[in-house]
């Protein structure tokens, strides 16, 4: 989706920059437990910062803010969007009137630094005052995106589950009848779609390349058991085999298909991730790693092809949890030094809890919802190729990167360690991951 977490390389590369905040002091003695003192029913005026800017997604976002000030005629909400990170660190840094009450973000991976830091006000105190039962209303690993070290400062607002996306006339062409369930299965089909042509490709199966569209470490590992940090913290890529797997897999597929320097020429072809001409719209690629916003956008794109959608296959002794995928999403707070953190919170609490709002948003900019009873809602506009994603959200081996106090900065280490192994530059692997886990470990210690 365009602006949205689907922009992992934007994403990723922008909360590398976001830099820790002086813990706020929330107050949390008051008689309610959440130290806010504002009456909501008093009328007030509260500001809502949003990072979408497409037309389309500026214009759900304000449907459902109108929504939530008809059932709360007593609160009114200034809407500004296109806020990345940035732009929220330095405000919720400075202060003050002119900032925001409620804000969000799409960068799940800095959940670590919004709530170690205070960033992002504490909710407890305000879903216990509510009653609100999350783990029977949210699917877990959106709970666990929305928490650190057993501080919750946000709620999950919508969804995103990335699967498979396969050009059915391609297969049909090809004689492959459905969509791979495990990764040997998949390089094999990868090398069936794939067509060269000279020093390039007239139809590429699969671009494997790290710097490709969506095909992060991140994404690739979310199909493999795996587990990013010990138990007591500590890195654990270099122990954990399910890591080596992985980047063993990744270079046989880059080298199978073509090799990297060819893959990277092809790459440099290709279109904008969020414009018409993406790769897998012009039939470049014949299948493609994405998110559920990329079914919209094809179709808006008017592919001449009929769109195929399933799980990203799994390890061959995992086929048992087939059916599993990366989630990621937005994610909604209150600014600590807002003064009006009851209202806010009525507003945080109807966005990301109430049935209708949450999927009348997911209908209008085309994302998962985020609890279950919209997952499950008859109001949800959908369809077979959708319903795929609908599914990998809720599946139990679906899994996000764990948070951590610096953010993403241990999964940038991984991604740039994956280009120079992919490239040749890095050929001792296990040599590899060693350093790799212990820069990780120096940044974490050093952020704490």
């Amino acid at each position: 989706m365009p602006g949205k977490s689907g922009k992992a390389a934007v994403a990723l590369a922008a909360s590398a920059s976001l830099v820790l905040l002086p813990t706020a002091c929330t107050g949390q003695s008051g008689s309610s437990g959440t130290g806010a003192t504002d009456d909501p029913k008093a009328g007030t005026t509260l500001t809502f910062w949003h990072g979408w800017s497409a037309p389309a997604e500026v214009r759900a976002v304000q449907e459902n803010v109108d929504r939530f000030e008809k059932a709360h005629p007593y609160i009114k909400v200034k809407v500004v969007g296109n806020i990345n990170d940035d732009k929220l660190n330095q405000a919720l840094r400075a202060g003050g009137s002119n900032g925001p009450d409620v804000v969000s973000s799409f960068t799940t991976s800095n959940i670590g630094k919004f709530c170690s830091s205070g960033a992002f006000l504490d909710l407890e105190p305000f879903i216990e005052k509510s009653k609100l039962d999350l783990d029977a209303m949210i699917p877990k690993p959106m709970l666990d995106y929305t928490r650190f070290e057993g501080t919750r400062c946000a709620l999950p607002l919508l969804g995103d589950a990335y699967g498979l996306y396969y050009n059915k006339d391609a297969f049909d062409a090809a004689g492959i009848e459905e969509p791979p369930r495990t990764w040997s299965e998949f390089a094999e089909v990868a090398g069936k779609l794939t067509e060269p042509s000279g020093d390039g490709y007239e139809q590429l199966g699969f671009m494997p390349n790290f710097h490709g569209y969506e095909t992060t470490v991140g994404h690739y590992m979310s199909q493999w058991d795996h587990a990013y940090f010990d138990a007591d913290g500590r890195s654990n890529i270099a122990e954990d085999p399910a890591f080596a797997e992985m980047f063993r897999y990744q270079k046989k597929l880059v080298d199978d298909l073509g090799g990297f320097a060819k893959l990277e020429k092809y790459r440099n072809t290709f279109g904008d991730e969020w414009g018409a001409e993406h790769p897998f719209h012009t039939g470049q690629v014949a299948m493609q790693l994405d998110g559920e916003w990329r079914l919209g956008m094809a179709r808006d794109a008017g592919v001449d092809f009929e769109i195929g959608t399933a799980p990203m296959p799994v390890a061959d002794d995992e086929v048992d949890e087939y059916g599993k995928g990366f989630l990621s999403g937005t994610i909604m707070g209150i600014a600590p030094q807002s003064q009006k953190q009851n209202a806010a919170w009525e507003l945080v609490k109807y966005m990301t809890t109430d049935t209708e709002a949450v999927v009348s948003f997911a209908n209008g900019i085309r994302n998962v919802p985020s609890t279950f009873e919209a997952l499950k809602s008859s109001g949800l506009e959908t369809d077979p190729a959708f319903r795929t994603f609908l599914d990998i959200a809720q599946h139990p081996g679906s899994n996000t990167p764990p948070a951590s106090v610096n953010g993403s900065t241990y999964q940038l280490t991984i991604q740039d360690f994956g280009y120079r192994y992919e490239s040749g530059k890095v050929t001792d692997l296990r040599a590899g991951l060693e350093r790799t886990a212990a820069q990780i470990d120096r940044d974490i210690e050093q952020a704490k």
